[in-house]
């Protein structure tokens, strides 16, 4: 499992894990019923503590896109994609709304906001 940990990053490595695996899962690179290296597994590869691994599993877990089972190890949850679409299109309109009230504190229009993302959309190539 390809993970990059920064231990210079002001992100908790545990968040680091969960961002990353989040990622991979509701874009479909890991697949509903993948299984998952073992806490103690990825915990070695990454040499980091077993504690931080678990933290990570265990939020991954809280949040439905994974299943830990006893004695059988860590697994992509059986989400539908739609769901997991869902999901992340209510995370996106909760950070819309966050950036809506900054912007409204300096008087920016929505069509300010929408010039923003279109050049950082242009900029990390994703086009319009």
């Amino acid at each position: 499992m390809n993970i990059i940990i920064s231990n210079a990053s002001g992100t908790p490595i545990y968040e680091q894990i969960v961002t990353q695996l989040r990622r991979r899962i509701v874009s479909g690179e890991l697949s509903p019923g993948e299984l998952l290296p073992s806490i103690r597994a990825l915990a070695k590869d990454l040499r980091i503590s077993v504690i931080t691994t678990k933290r990570a599993y265990e939020e991954l877990e809280r949040e439905g896109l994974i299943v830990m089972a006893a004695g059988k190890g860590c697994f992509v949850a059986e989400r539908s994609a739609e769901w997991l679409r869902e999901d992340v299109l209510r995370r996106i309109e909760e950070h819309l709304r966050e950036i809506s009230a900054l912007a409204a504190q300096i008087g920016l229009t929505g069509e300010d906001l929408c010039d923003m993302l279109r050049t950082l959309r242009q900029e990390d190539g994703d086009g319009e």
